[in-house]
């Protein structure tokens, strides 16, 4: 079975927002940052090379593939920022609905810049994926 690739690395965040995002992205990347961490209470780190992520999981699927992975994270990609999520309950619909200019995709967030959103649907957004991803899988233990 094919392991997972995208990990906690000891990686500076601090290093990679410098390497990848320009001067008004950075700015979001920061915003996203105190969000991300008011919601989770745990500190940025690094997933693999390109994600910013806070805290973790443990999944088990039926198909006896596991892994680990954060509760939340982002990534900048080129232009776009793009907010790793799950969105899939219909209160989570509806505040996508309110959210702001933005795409979705299965669980990712695409954002051009934060001034285009309603941050406090964004992280009432970020907050219900968490509930839901720590509902689903009862042992997380936030690392």
């Amino acid at each position: 079975m094919a392991e997972t690739k995208t990990r906690p690395t000891g990686a500076s965040v601090d290093a990679y927002l410098a390497s990848r995002a320009g001067p008004e992205q950075l700015k979001d990347c920061r915003t996203l940052i105190a969000l991300c961490r008011r919601v989770t209470k745990q500190p940025p780190k690094m997933w693999g090379p390109s994600i910013v992520g806070f805290g973790s999981y443990s999944y088990r699927y039926e198909s006896g593939h596991a892994g680990e992975s954060c509760l939340v994270g982002f990534a900048v990609r080129g232009r776009e920022l793009v907010v790793y999520l799950s969105a899939e309950s219909p209160g989570q619909v509806e505040l996508l609905a309110r959210l702001g200019k933005h795409r979705m995709g299965k669980a990712c967030l695409y954002v051009k810049r934060l001034a285009d959103l309603d941050l406090g649907v964004l992280e009432a957004l970020v907050a219900a994926s968490v509930a839901d991803v720590r509902r689903r899988y009862p042992g997380t233990a936030d690392a």
